[in-house]
């Protein structure tokens, strides 16, 4: 008490997760102590901290999801991530919380609130709209996307939704990253006037601002790697096939996943065995059965003892300052017990930029057109879109135009030859003759380089596993590290990815600098 007349009272403790929980208390005139409200202390505090803690007793999920709700509205403004909260929320959280007394808890992410990418269907009260006006209006979907049923099922509180770059940067040659019509700029949340980077960039800025405990991304080619990396948190993109796209708004059917974004391996690891099961409505997940229900059960300090691990130095750049940071990182993984052998890459990948974009610009106009065809309302086709965007340029188009759309509409079916012959192609470039064979090689367990451009999208059109993790700063921005391999190898690539992390600690949380430093 700060002096004897006041009524209220703070009392600061501990949980058992390690997370300090104030309550604000008062006494009634009958001397009774009501609690009025808790607040947690929710800085960098981990899923699994907190479904320890809510397995304690020291905090509830109406708790996690109130304090969560709250500081996205004292802090979002600043870097604009989150595009719109879940009205239901509180509710959730309060049935997850009655299971609990009860004696029922579903999985790890029991009552742990999670946000999730506005691409990703909910047939709830929130929009699915990829950014778009053309979408905000549309009828909800008739049900929840796969992914998102396997985290109702599970006890996720999906407490909002993120914003990204509209249709998951797929509508211009010279998009924005992070930028959408309906939820404008998101911020990178260390340097607020750099760009965020990724069509997932506002589930990588508000994880790495602590506005929820997990999220989730989409890729196509480095749209939760680049965000996850440069906004300082752990993604996984997983292979292709081990968890389902049905109920996500699609860009090209042979590249598209969702994955988690966290910020520990942790936390991400508990959430990639949550959401893989097979879907009939995604013939890919056939695959799943390849997968594992728990891929915490693969965390290993001790992980990088005995790893063969391939080094991809062609891909490090000139940067003098990368360069450092990525041999000191290197040193990390040797001292740590690992071996390290030099791979190198042909070149038939790099000469395929045209190749790759061809085969999305023909997926794009299919998958997309059947979608919107499924969704129902008032744009059921690309040329709808195209047409909408038209009509509304000051609102859809201020910043840059629509190329790729109207590339994609200018192409046949997918059983034109050129489109078969292309993507043939790009896979045996990226499998056969790129990952498979560095991989057998030198029989190693992952390929390590930077988290930049040339190894996600080697990853992603193979349609392979890849893991950034924090890795340290170059000019205040956070840089991560790359982990990546053949299909379904997901259990080595968190063990060696989750070795590293306990190692060198590298994430930092963001202070919000409002300029880059000078």
């Amino acid at each position: 008490m700060k002096n004897g007349k006041q009524n209220r009272r703070e009392f600061l403790k501990v949980s058992a997760a390690g997370a300090a929980v104030m309550s604000l208390v008062k006494k009634t005139d009958a001397g009774k102590i009501i609690f009025v409200e808790t607040q947690i202390e929710l800085r960098e505090i981990s899923a699994f901290e907190l479904q320890t803690g809510m397995k304690a007793g020291k905090f509830s999920s109406r708790m996690l999801v109130e304090n969560y709700l709250k500081r996205i509205k004292e802090i979002d403004p600043k870097i604009n991530s989150v595009v719109e909260v879940n009205p239901d929320a509180l509710l959730i959280a309060d049935q997850m919380d009655k299971e609990r007394k009860r004696g029922k808890v579903r999985s790890p992410l029991h009552g742990i609130p999670i946000l999730i990418k506005d691409n990703i269907d909910t047939a709830d009260r929130m929009k699915t709209t990829a950014g778009s006006f053309a979408l905000v209006d549309a009828p909800p979907p008739e049900r929840d996307a796969f992914i998102v049923t396997r985290l109702r099922k599970a006890g996720a509180v999906i407490i909002g939704k993120t914003n990204l770059s509209e249709w998951a940067n797929f509508r211009s040659t010279k998009s924005i990253s992070g930028w959408s019509g309906r939820g404008g700029q998101t911020n990178n949340p260390y340097v607020l006037d750099k760009n965020p980077c990724g069509s997932s960039a506002g589930t990588g800025a508000a994880i790495s601002a602590n506005l929820a405990a997990i999220g989730i991304g989409t890729e196509t080619n480095g749209s939760i790697i680049c965000p996850a990396t440069r906004s300082g948190v752990v993604g996984i993109k997983p292979t292709l096939g081990l968890i389902s796209r049905s109920g996500i708004i699609p860009i090209a059917h042979t590249q598209d996943t969702a994955g988690p974004m966290a910020r520990t391996v942790n936390d991400a690891a508990i959430l990639l065995g949550v959401l893989v099961k097979r879907d009939k409505r995604d013939a890919t997940t056939a695959n799943s059965k390849k997968g594992d229900k728990d891929y915490a059960k693969f965390l290993d300090a001790n992980g990088l003892r005995g790893a063969r691990i391939g080094v991809a130095r062609q891909f490090v750049g000139t940067n003098a300052k990368q360069k450092e940071l990525f041999e000191s990182n290197l040193e990390n993984l040797r001292s740590g017990g690992a071996t390290l052998i030099d791979v190198n890459f042909t070149e038939d990948y790099g000469k395929l930029a045209d190749d790759r974009l061809l085969v999305l610009l023909y997926e794009f106009k299919t998958d997309v057109n059947k979608y919107l065809a499924e969704r129902g309302g008032a744009y059921r086709t690309l040329a709808d879109l195209i047409k909408f965007n038209e009509e509304n340029k000051t609102r859809e188009m201020p910043l840059f135009g629509q190329e790729l759309f109207e590339q994609s509409q200018s192409k046949g079916n997918l059983t034109d030859k050129i489109y078969i012959d292309t993507l043939n192609r790009i896979k045996q470039a990226t499998r056969e003759k790129g990952i498979d064979a560095v991989v057998a090689k030198d029989k190693l367990d992952t390929v390590v380089a930077p988290a930049t451009g040339a190894t996600w999208s080697i990853a992603a059109v193979a349609g392979y596993p890849y893991i950034t993790v924090p890795a340290g700063f170059i000019d205040a921005l956070p840089v991560g590290i790359g982990f990546f391999g053949r299909a379904f190898t997901e259990p080595q690539l968190i063990k060696i990815a989750y070795a590293f992390e306990q190692k060198t600690r590298a994430r930092r949380a963001p202070q919000f600098m409002p300029k880059s430093p000078t």
